[in-house]
This record gives structure tokens, C-alpha cells and sequence, in this order.
């Protein structure tokens, strides 16, 4: 099944999305989220293509916040959580970092996850119990050193408390930070070493279905503002503290907790 998915992501990647990079216009959700033909083409081929391989409920980003409600309740038993094209914005301005996202979850956990970067040619995928992988390379490809001094972080403020991110700017206890704009991909960059430490203030079921199975299955640990347990917290609107290192992790974890 997994092979089924690489290609069926790879080929809708090639078909539907890198023909219209920098040539489609925008439109905007009533959430103010950025959306274009390539996001609803990629979906639908998606949709086809996994219904193929198994033949159960598909939740696409691209989808109304009834239909997200109605697919979740229906897909316990299996369920594929889509999003056609993580990073819209740096696709529709020609940043060349998006992606696609395709993950497998029964019970309300994810047991597959894919994601694919289609410039840099990047396939990161994972199956419960049988470890990351980027193109046949398990992850991690590099080890991170357990203290904050040398420390990259993946960080998206805009979604954070405006006092947390303020302490963060103020007082940082890490060497570094970046934000691209892709969440799918910032997962795995943590999962393959490239980021040492992840934090996010909200993300979407689409966001972190793929890739919190690629860094678990990596070896990375994760869990929300309030929840040690990264699952038990919300669905729709998740906070993720994450990082590769157990070490790290811990005291990031309680730095971020303490300053918020």
C-alpha cells in the first residue's frame, strides 16, 4: 500500500500541481487562507487515486468545515487526511517550498503518511512500526546535540500568544529560527535532522496527520501547550511542541510551557 501512495502522490504531484506552479491565480477562503485551481485539481485527483488503493473516506483541506466534521465521524475504521498543497502561499508567490500530504489513519491515529516535496524532489513517508524514511534513507539522516545552544527551530508566530512569542524573540534559548510556511514539510525536516526543535500554535488535522507519524516513527517526540499526550488535545486546532532529540524535547517542552 505504501509504494500505491508514493506513486499516486508523485503522479498527482507531476499532472496537477507543477504545471500551474506560477502560472494560476488565487482565491481566499472566508478564513483568509489562499486557495487555487491547482489545490482543488490535486484534491480531486488524490481523492480517486487513494479511494483506488482503499476504498474509504477521503478528508481534503479543500473541503467545507461540515464535510471535515461528517468524513471524521465516518472514517474511524479508515480514513485518508489530504492536503493537496501545504503551503499555498510560497506556491502561488513562487517560493518553492510546499507540498503534498496524504496520511492513513484508523482508530483516530495515523498507521501511513506521506509527504512530497515536488521542486526539491523530497518523498518523506512512514508506516507504524517500521520507521521514517526520505527516499529510502531512514531518518534521521543527521543526529541533533541535546542542548539549545546549537539548536535550530522551526517556529510559526503569527499563531502563537502574543506573550509567548514575545519571550521567544526577547529571550531565546535556542541559536536559531526559521519559518517557510509549510507545516507538512517542517515536521519532516524535523524528523530528518534539519530542525532541531518545532513549535506551532494551531494546526489543522491535514497539517500533522503525515508528518507527526514520520517524526514518531523517526524517533522524535511531541506534545501540545497543555497535553503531554499529543493526540488528546484539539482536532481541529492542535498546538505542537516537538523535537528529535528526548533530551531536548523535555527541556524545550518546559521552557515553552513555563514562558506562555
Amino acid at each position: 500500500m505504501l509504494n500505491s501512495v508514493i506513486e499516486a502522490v508523485r503522479t498527482v504531484a507531476q499532472q496537477e500541481i507543477m504545471p500551474r506552479y506560477l502560472k494560476v491565480a488565487h482565491q481566499r477562503k472566508t478564513d483568509g487562507s489562499v486557495f487555487t485551481e491547482a489545490d482543488i485539481a490535486a484534491q480531486a485527483a488524490l481523492i480517486s487515486a487513494l479511494k483506488a488503493i482503499c476504498d474509504c473516506p477521503v478528508l481534503g483541506e479543500e473541503m467545507s468545515t461540515e464535510q471535515h466534521e461528517a468524513l471524521w465521524r465516518a472514517g474511524h475504521e479508515g480514513l485518508w487526511c489530504i492536503d493537496p498543497i501545504d503551503g499555498t502561499s510560497n506556491f502561488v508567490n513562487g517560493l518553492p517550498y510546499f507540498a503534498v500530504s496524504v496520511a492513513l489513519m484508523r482508530g483516530g491515529r495515523s498507521v501511513l503518511g506521506v509527504v512530497f516535496d515536488p521542486v526539491a524532489k523530497e518523498m518523506f513517508y512512514a508506516e507504524q512500526g517500521k520507521g521514517a524514511w526520505l527516499d529510502g534513507v531512514r531518518l534521521p539522516i543527521r543526529k541533533q546535540a541535546p542542548d539549545f545552544n546549537r539548536a535550530m527551530a522551526a517556529i510559526d508566530f503569527k499563531r502563537l500568544k502574543p506573550s509567548l512569542a514575545q519571550q521567544l524573540v526577547a529571550t531565546p534559548p535556542f541559536a536559531s529560527q526559521r519559518n517557510f510556511g509549510a507545516s507538512t514539510l517542517e515536521w519532516c525536516y524535523v524528523a530528518a535532522g534539519r530542525f532541531s526543535l518545532y513549535l506551532h500554535g494551531g494546526q489543522k488535522l491535514w497539517d500533522y496527520a503525515a508528518g507527526s507519524l514520520i517524526l514518531a516513527e523517526a524517533g522524535g517526540s511531541m506534545c501540545t501547550l497543555s497535553e503531554d499526550d499529543f493526540w488528546a488535545d484539539d482536532l481541529w486546532k492542535r498546538p505542537v511542541i516537538a523535537a528529535l532529540d528526548p533530551k531536548l524535547f523535555d527541556a524545550w517542552k518546559n521552557w515553552v510551557r513555563r514562558h506562555q
